[in-house]
């Protein structure tokens, strides 16, 4: 009796709101979903992934590094970065290169320091689709 009493008070709402509302909430939902699925498929299919082998603490000045990098398609070209760090933690080099697929997916590369190295970090791989590096 009292929704009666309202309804002839404030009016009925109109029956095509709440299927409107229906019908944008589901349109919605399917949005988000499927950009969350696009996002989960582009970030766990990166172009480019990287993965440090092993490095070798060569001399003063140099630290010599194997690095596995394997690119989703030929045509794909990306860069990579190595990081030297001294045992003080400051970072005594760095080394930007381009991985050449004619070698295979293990990329050798010396790393050149101004004092001696005590680690190395591989950052690293990005192309031009993926901004970050992984």
């Amino acid at each position: 009796m009292s929704s009666d009493v309202l309804a002839e008070r404030y009016g009925a709402p109109a029956p095509w709101r709440r299927r409107a509302a229906l019908v944008g909430g589901v349109v919605l939902g399917v949005v988000v979903l499927a950009w969350l699925a696009w996002t989960t498929w582009s970030h766990a299919t990166p172009e480019a992934t990287s993965e440090l082998e092993r490095f070798e603490i060569v001399d003063e000045h140099t630290v010599d590094a194997v690095v596995v990098v394997k690119l989703r398609d030929d045509d794909v070209e990306a860069t990579c970065l190595l990081r030297a760090f001294a045992e003080d933690h400051t970072t005594v080099g760095e080394l930007e290169f381009v991985p050449d697929p004619a070698l295979g997916d293990r990329q050798q590369q010396s790393v050149r320091t101004h004092r001696r190295a005590t680690a190395l970090e591989l950052v690293g791989c990005r192309t031009a689709e993926q901004s970050r590096y992984s």
